[in-house]
């Protein structure tokens, strides 16, 4: 029970607590806070009037320095929050810094120091295996081996409700003789999780499975804009670019593993036996539901618990080499996608490489996005005492090309 008088069901209860930066009105200074039911604390302000030297980190408008805080900094914010929510003799410190959602601008929480994207999914891995290699083995060879990623640009990562522009570049379809210049017409997007990191380590060391949520900060949603077209004609053989490094959108609210502990469930079986470092019991999977809204209709609805790589595994994975990490990493899970066709998380699956429409709620027909195209992603997941862990909406409009 709280002093807020929110109902057990509700998302955004003080059993999850997702961080962000807001704005009262889009002008507004940008403030640190912290989702709880229908509003929105003011970290740095509430902190400051309980006399807590932590408020420091919370000033500046961004979730940088309590990034790099680490995990004991963590757990105790996360402590301290939910017993002055929850105590009513907190409450004269506490509801002067509320503000109702409804009133608040949303910002990128975080700034994004390096950005890498996975493909953990063997369900989307083998869908479009079977779609471009027909006579070939669905998997390559390594699949079953690493977590395949590539790295993206981090500049280009933007906050929920940012309008995308449609990307231009260099498509050649298997019919024509030479490439042709101009908007993408296969315009796609990718279902996905971003895993937020905190901490970070030297040149040269490696963050183990079994370490790895020393450093996995938080979880957001996170739309893998996908041009198919520029993709598909650049991305032999060092990987995507432009297809892929025009805009990627994530939710404003990054749910915290602390939150996501009674979501962990196993991964669903790896064979061959993964090498020793990417072994561990910090190999788990998360039990989260996605689902995706297609210009108000919901066309597919993914489950997390169906990827064959945990997130544990990809960080490993990430700095095996030595690779560092800092403040602010951010990396994508891949496609989320299940083995059922309402279970496919990006376009270019669901029509099966265009050659399905599909009917929206008005009738329309869709392969690829159209301008004017509305996406939304939303999900949840199971927390304590079965009570949902919200995670917002994660939201992109398509913009003609410029």
């Amino acid at each position: 029970m709280t002093w807020l008088d929110l109902p057990d069901d509700h998302p955004f209860g003080l059993h999850n607590l997702p961080y962000g930066v807001f704005s009262v009105g889009p002008d507004g200074e940008h403030r640190v806070g912290v989702r709880v039911g229908d509003h929105v604390l003011d970290l740095a302000a509430c902190a400051e009037r309980a006399g807590m030297e932590s408020a420091a980190v919370w000033r500046d408008g961004s979730l940088d320095a309590f990034l790099a805080e680490g995990r004991p900094a963590w757990t105790a914010a996360r402590d301290w929050l939910q017993e002055h929510l929850a105590n009513e003799a907190q409450r004269d410190c506490v509801e002067p810094d509320l503000v109702p959602v409804r009133d608040v601008t949303m910002h990128l929480p975080f700034a994004v120091a390096d950005y890498v994207d996975f493909y953990a999914s063997e369900h989307h891995a083998s869908n479009v295996g079977r779609m471009f290699r027909p006579d070939s083995e669905p998997l390559t060879p390594n699949w079953r081996h690493l977590p395949i990623g590539y790295h993206g640009r981090a500049g280009t990562v933007v906050v929920s409700g940012t309008d995308v522009v449609r990307p231009t570049g260099q498509r050649k379809p298997p019919s024509e003789p030479t490439p042709t210049f101009g908007p993408s017409t296969r315009l796609d997007i990718e279902a996905e999780l971003g895993f937020v990191v905190g901490g970070a380590t030297a040149l040269g060391d490696r963050v183990a499975v079994a370490d790895a949520d020393d450093h996995l900060f938080g979880v957001v949603l996170l739309n893998d804009w996908s041009a198919r077209d520029l993709q598909a004609w650049e991305y032999v053989p060092l990987g995507p670019f432009l297809g892929k490094s025009f805009a990627t959108s994530v939710g404003p609210w990054v749910v915290t593993t602390d939150a996501l502990r009674a979501a962990r469930v196993p991964l669903p079986g790896q064979d061959p036996e993964p090498l020793p470092y990417l072994q561990g019991d910090g190999a788990y999977g998360l039990d989260i539901h996605v689902e995706v809204e297609w210009n108000g209709t919901v066309v597919s609805r993914p489950e997390f618990r169906d990827m064959y790589w945990s997130p544990a595994q990809m960080l490993a994975h990430l700095t095996v080499n030595g690779a560092t990490v800092r403040p602010g990493d951010l990396f994508g899970s891949g496609t989320i996608s299940g083995p059922e066709p309402r279970q496919r998380g990006c376009f270019l699956e669901l029509t099966w490489s265009g050659r399905d429409a599909v009917t929206l709620d008005d009738g329309s027909e869709r392969t690829f996005l159209e301008d004017g195209d509305t996406v939304v992603l939303r999900a949840t997941a199971p927390g304590p005492d079965a009570r949902p862990v919200g995670f917002g909406e994660c939201v992109g409009t398509v913009r003609p090309a410029r």
